[in-house]
């Protein structure tokens, strides 16, 4: 069923939605290895799609962290708000990332811990690329972190526009093959 809307979303929607079949289990949990969740009190998601890192953010956070996920598609959207309704401080936007400040002054959240991404920005035109990022770097308190897949290394000069410091992890149990990147906003000059 979930590879089946991915298909039908990809060839819908190619430059938003970037993937043929859902994240891995393994990647998943790539994805959300190195938040501390004890310590978070406000996660973002990027384009959650069918919400397979979602679950896990669900599951780990502690019930008074804000967790924001927004999702630009419509049938995504519908399907995360059926699978996740009922959730303690959850909240889900149909919108694009570009707004994300919007909402985050709606909720009266000033800072972010971490941000977990599924957006392609392999894929996006680059001034939304541009105005995504520089508003994750802004939003992120000092020693935040913003986590992202991407399946080839091709943007990772923009990613070092706006982060000082990226780790990554590459995650082979996946489809395709992946890379994790832990991007840390360690100089709030830096552009």
């Amino acid at each position: 069923m979930e590879i089946s809307n991915f298909i039908k979303q990809y060839i819908k929607n190619p430059k938003t939605v970037g993937a043929i079949a859902p994240s891995s289990e393994k990647l998943a949990y790539k994805m959300v290895e190195d938040i501390n969740f004890f310590n978070a009190s406000c996660i973002v998601e990027y384009g959650p799609g069918t919400g397979i890192f979602t679950e896990k953010i669900l599951n780990k956070k502690k019930d008074e962290t804000i967790f924001i996920a927004i999702e630009y598609n419509p049938d995504f959207y519908k399907i995360l708000k059926d699978k996740f309704k009922g959730e303690t401080n959850f909240i889900l936007i149909n919108d694009s990332a570009e707004n994300l400040k919007e909402y985050l002054t709606k909720y009266n959240i000033d800072k972010v811990d971490y941000i977990v991404s599924g957006l392609p920005f392999a894929s996006l035109p680059d001034a939304m690329s541009k105005k995504i990022l520089s508003i994750t770097k802004e939003i992120l308190k000092d020693k935040g972190e913003f986590i992202t897949f991407q399946y080839t290394l091709f943007k990772m000069k923009l990613f070092k526009m706006y982060f000082n410091k990226i780790k990554r992890k590459k995650v082979l149990l996946n489809l395709p093959p992946t890379y994790v990147l832990m991007c840390k906003n360690l100089n709030q000059n830096t552009k």
